[in-house]
């Protein structure tokens, strides 16, 4: 398998550009997949190494370190007396508003280790 470097991938989308040529005609012209070329594009200037993101994730879920978790708006689906806390493995928790923060966090804590 042909593995070209992160730099040279950076010279091949830089001429793309100044070529005025679609990904399809550039690609075409130097012998890739217009879709390698344009997610090049897109990893390039995304700013981050190319392997960086999925080395660090397969670090992050092998140490037990996973994403830190993210608040976002709660709209009142379940009775206001509750709360529904939706894990991005789809697991759903329904706790009484009552419920201990701590222990809620412990518990979170637990089920996101497990993702």
């Amino acid at each position: 398998m042909d593995r070209t470097s992160r730099e040279e991938w950076a010279k091949r989308v830089e001429r793309w550009s100044d070529s005025g040529l679609t990904a399809k005609e550039y690609a075409a012209e130097i012998g890739i997949k217009a879709h390698t070329l344009s997610w090049w594009k897109w990893r390039l200037s995304s700013g981050a190494p190319a392997q960086g993101r999925r080395r660090r994730a397969r670090r992050a879920r092998a140490t037990g370190a996973g994403t830190p978790l993210t608040f976002v708006e709660m709209a009142t689906a379940v009775a206001p007396e509750a709360l529904e806390v939706v894990l991005p493995s789809s697991v759903r928790i329904r706790v009484p508003s009552t419920f201990d923060g701590s222990t809620l966090g412990r518990l979170l804590d637990v089920l996101e280790s497990r993702g």
